[in-house]
């Protein structure tokens, strides 16, 4: 029962750099010829041209050794939040004794109250080895002993990293940023606790650093907890690595990020996975009918990709399909949003970037159950080429659309992919998307709506979302709402010309495209997928991350036999 660190790298923060267009090999496809795996239509793609220092290293170590013989720049530790005032969490008595027994008087003195997310910094003045005590509240100490709330202390552990690893790098001209270690000594004993632990301390230490001209510190973190949970903190490594490569290409410039470079971080992430990986390009899927992946990047000189990513496993009797929404800058095409709306387009590839990342950590996890993941990448842009509004299009399986609106584009490329996901024969298709204001402005900016083929379904999906701390809520499916997307010349209109229930209305279109007899969910993230207030808990400013712990949950779930609405 030594002291000893295991050591886990970890290079989540900033070190996704996008592959760009650096032309890989490409899996034999399973249908419609691949035209290009990577590649431009026109060759490499423009990049800006900025710094790209900014990976920012954080290793990541468990360690048994008592929280008082930590040596380290900053030692975090919980606090209660009690009806006498603060109290040190269990385990933390020997911090108590090496201060002089003055603990408690000095959170009292500092105005520590326990709140959750509560921080109070106490000098270690050299009665400790670590420089620094950050004290992080957790709340009410759970009743009748038993463990504390997964999510409090992934909030925790989150705002604990987000302080301690906040302070610049001085700018002395030194590329070697100095490494800032950073000691856990929160609740960890059971193996949830210690997963939960890991996972907020990783996603409160991300640091997005590509265009920055300066380097930031590098960040040692060890988590004190039991040899015996080392699994569980491997489960906490491996889903913190998925969000913060979510964070890192949602934060990445679009002119960095075109539908192709995005294709090509796909392929990198899922072969380095062991994912079987298949890219269309523009022609194969003109070729292929698919209209709305065309037709929405018809305006941009940067075409569409559709990606398709498969991982199987030996035991596995079921097969989920995840389907995303990959548009890499929504500029609303010719029905052209408003500048300021245009800001955090970036985000719109949110929905994407998470069924990639999420099908990495199912396959690093070994789940057993089979996933197929399809990538909608298109630029929706109003060059000369664009679609109009009332042009027709045909989707992928043969049903038209009248496009009354270029700036409603993701229910279209998602569409192709549903439609197509529907020959993988999945007992489940789950579809993300950052795809109305509409779900803002019923949900906040936090809360996915999620909606389904069935009431059950979207309940299901919803409880399970919040069960990983991602709010959730499920909605209904009103029946009058349907008549709004009936066309005069076409099979559906892309577009009610109800105001009212946009949200709604939008996961109706598409659940006119999901194969009949099978479940479905949509999750509309246009909320939480991208933070333009300030950082809270373990969730940055910028890319969130969002679904990424939902779709690998509703996969374990699946796995275990426990299908959403069943």
């Amino acid at each position: 029962m030594g002291g000893a660190q295991s050591p886990i790298e970890w290079g989540a923060q900033g070190g996704h750099p996008p592959a760009g267009s650096t032309a890989q090999g490409g899996h034999p496809p399973a249908r419609n010829p691949v035209r290009s795996v990577t590649g431009q239509a026109e060759g490499v793609p423009r990049v800006s041209g900025c710094n790209n220092i900014g990976i920012v290293t954080v290793s990541l170590a468990t360690s048994e050794s008592a929280p008082e013989t930590a040596e380290a720049d900053v030692l975090v530790i919980g606090v209660l939040k009690t009806p006498n005032g603060p109290a040190a969490a269990p385990g933390l008595s020997g911090v108590d004794d090496a201060l002089g027994g003055t603990l408690p008087d000095a959170l009292t003195a500092l105005g520590a109250t326990g709140e959750l997310e509560e921080l109070s910094k106490i000098p270690g003045g050299g009665k400790l080895p670590a420089t620094l005590i950050l004290a992080v509240g957790l709340g009410a100490a759970p009743e009748d002993g038993s463990a504390f709330s997964a999510e409090s202390l992934r909030r925790a552990a989150g705002v604990a990293l987000r302080s301690a690893g906040a302070k610049k790098a001085p700018a002395n001209g030194d590329d070697a940023a100095p490494v800032k270690a950073v000691t856990l000594a929160l609740p960890a004993l059971t193996a949830e606790e210690a997963e939960s632990v890991t996972t907020g301390a990783l996603l409160g230490a991300y640091s997005f650093r590509r265009y920055r001209a300066t380097a930031a510190p590098d960040i040692r973190i060890t988590v004190l907890t039991g040899d015996g949970n080392a699994d569980a903190v491997r489960r906490g490594q491996v889903v913190a690595d998925a969000v913060n490569l979510v964070r890192d290409l949602v934060n990445t410039a679009p002119l960095d990020l075109p539908p192709a470079a995005l294709a090509a971080e796909a392929e990198r992430a899922a072969t380095a996975a062991g994912i079987a990986v298949e890219v269309l390009d523009e022609v194969a899927l003109r070729d292929g009918g698919y209209g709305g992946l065309t037709g929405v990047g018809m305006g941009s000189t940067r075409p569409p990709r559709l990606v398709r990513l498969s991982y199987t496993h030996p035991e596995a009797t079921q097969t989920v399909a995840f389907v995303g929404k990959g548009i890499t800058f929504d500029s609303g095409g010719l029905s052209l949003k408003p500048p300021k709306s245009m800001e955090t387009m970036k985000c719109d590839m949110s929905g994407a970037a998470a069924t990639l990342a999420a099908t990495v950590a199912i396959a690093d996890l070994g789940l057993p159950v089979n996933v197929v993941t399809y990538l909608c990448a298109a630029e929706n842009m109003p060059g000369g080429g664009a679609q109009r509004p009332s042009d027709i299009i045909t989707i992928y399986g043969g049903k038209t659309v009248e496009v009354l609106n270029t700036d409603a584009e993701g229910r279209l490329v998602l569409a192709d992919a549903i439609v197509r996901s529907g020959e993988d024969n999945p007992v489940l298709i789950v579809d993300v998307a950052t795809l109305t204001g509409a779900a803002t402005v019923a949900l906040g900016l936090r809360t996915t709506g999620v909606m389904g083929s069935s009431d059950e379904v979207a309940a299901d999906v919803a409880a399970i979302m919040r069960s990983v701390g991602e709010p959730a809520w499920a909605m209904p499916f009103p029946e009058e709402l349907r008549g709004g997307l009936d066309s005069t010349v076409a099979d559906l209109v892309n577009v009610s010309p109800e105001r009212g229930g946009g949200m709604l209305t939008a996961g109706l279109f598409l659940k006119e495209f999901v194969p009949d007899g099978v479940a479905w969910a949509h999750l509309d993230i246009a909320g939480p997928a991208f933070n333009e207030k300030g950082p809270f808990g373990y969730t940055p400013k910028g890319g969130t991350g969002a679904a990424v712990r939902a779709l690998i949950a509703i996969a374990a779930e699946t796995a275990a036999g426990r299908l959403p609405g069943a």
